[in-house]
């Protein structure tokens, strides 16, 4: 990688880590300052999906502005939205202002994410595309692990977290300017119309839709197990503490393993290392649920998990660029970002639910289930890949 393109990659990395810091950063800051204000839990918890539902009403409408624009100007727009959003949180504290404020980050931040994913998924060759995709995916992990420890600072001023994310975001967005803009390729594209798009969705799906299954079982998994799991905790005798070591676990395994798993995938395939993975979550969910009322156990189990399915958002979306042609990029990685989205919203009602009837470590199970799920779907595509290509052969 030349120097030109290697300083815009640690751009768009750095890029990716602020916006997973803001996001780290406003799940449990938003949910403390309601909480201490009184706010019920159901209507913090819909506050909480305001982010998910701006991202997907983002989606749809991403790929003809950035064809027309470009990428740069796509970064540049999304920044300065997330900023503005992060300022403006301290100026009136309502619940639906505040609801607006995360809907129009949801916005903000998918354009960063969608600009940056598919920038970095065109330029980088593929031999070396599971490891920028695994930086890229560390470096959001790393910032949405360390968000969470602004909320300290909610003891020195309620305003101090949203106005120095706001300006960490602004900062490394100057950087940006410093890029030279450039297009995705839209040879054999199509018309870039609302209807267009819709049809390189449909062609996605047909093509890549394995790929697209385990970024919408990690929006599933992050959100149930930082949603659903301290009620589960708190019902089950586990304490508040053990459960701010246990949740932290999972994400410190998922940071330790990213990168190698990224390397790894290069070098053997994509769909061999999320089969693996999908397969050791399931394995350790189901085995999370024998040792429920452990904080060793589950300790061991979540870190473990953590290694293994914490890469799979970034392993799904270098597995969607080895099935798709260039000029479909845009489109799959925003189906990477819709499918995220619903895993997202759809795991916390579900595993609300599942610890409301069942009883005992249902929850786990749950999880476990939704893994195998998606391991019998790549093995399935698998089979048919192999079929296929064994027929054309003869």
């Amino acid at each position: 990688m030349n120097k030109q393109l290697s300083f815009r990659f640690w751009v768009l990395v750095a890029i990716v880590s602020i916006s997973g810091f803001s996001q780290g950063m406003l799940l449990p800051l938003i949910a403390i300052i309601f909480e201490q204000d009184g706010v019920s839990s159901s209507l913090n918890g819909l506050n909480a999906t305001a982010l998910y539902i701006g991202i997907l009403i983002a989606s749809p409408l991403m790929e003809k502005p950035l064809q027309k624009i470009g990428y740069r100007p796509m970064i540049i727009i999304g920044g300065i939205t997330v900023a503005a959003a992060m300022l403006l949180f301290p100026i009136w504290k309502t619940f639906w202002f505040w609801f607006f404020l995360r809907l129009c980050i949801g916005v903000g931040d998918h354009m960063l994410h969608f600009a940056t994913q598919t920038w970095i998924t065109s330029f980088s060759p593929k031999e070396h595309r599971g490891r920028n995709i695994s930086i890229y995916g560390l470096s959001f992990g790393i910032g949405f692990t360390v968000g969470p420890l602004m909320t300290q600072l909610l003891a020195v001023h309620e305003a101090l977290p949203f106005i120095i994310s706001s300006f960490m975001t602004l900062i490394v967005w100057g950087f940006v300017f410093k890029l030279k803009n450039e297009f995705p390729e839209t040879e054999n594209m199509g018309d870039a119309t609302f209807v267009g798009s819709f049809r390189r969705f449909g062609k996605v799906f047909r093509y890549a839709w394995v790929a697209l299954l385990p970024p919408l079982g990690y929006g599933f998994l992050e959100a149930s197990l930082n949603g659903n799991f301290p009620v589960f905790a708190l019902r089950n005798g586990i304490s508040v503490d053990a459960v701010a070591v246990l949740l932290p676990a999972f994400a410190a395994g998922s940071i330790l393993s990213q990168l190698p798993l990224g390397i790894l995938s290069d070098r053997v395939g994509r769909q061999s290392v999320l089969i693996i993975v999908m397969i050791i979550g399931t394995g350790c969910f189901t085995a999370a649920g024998f040792v429920s009322h452990s904080t060793i156990g589950l300790f061991t189990c979540f870190a473990l998990a953590g290694m293994a399915v914490g890469s799979t958002f970034s392993l799904g979306i270098s597995y969607m660029t080895d099935l798709l042609p260039k000029e479909l990029l845009p489109a799959g990685n925003i189906m990477c970002g819709i499918f995220f989205s619903f895993g997202s919203m759809i795991g916390p009602f579900i595993g609300g639910v599942t610890i409301e009837k069942l009883e005992g470590p249902s929850f786990f199970y749950m999880i476990a289930t939704m893994l195998l799920i998606i391991f019998i779907s790549l093995v399935t595509f698998s089979l048919q890949t192999r079929r296929r290509e064994i027929a054309e052969k003869y």
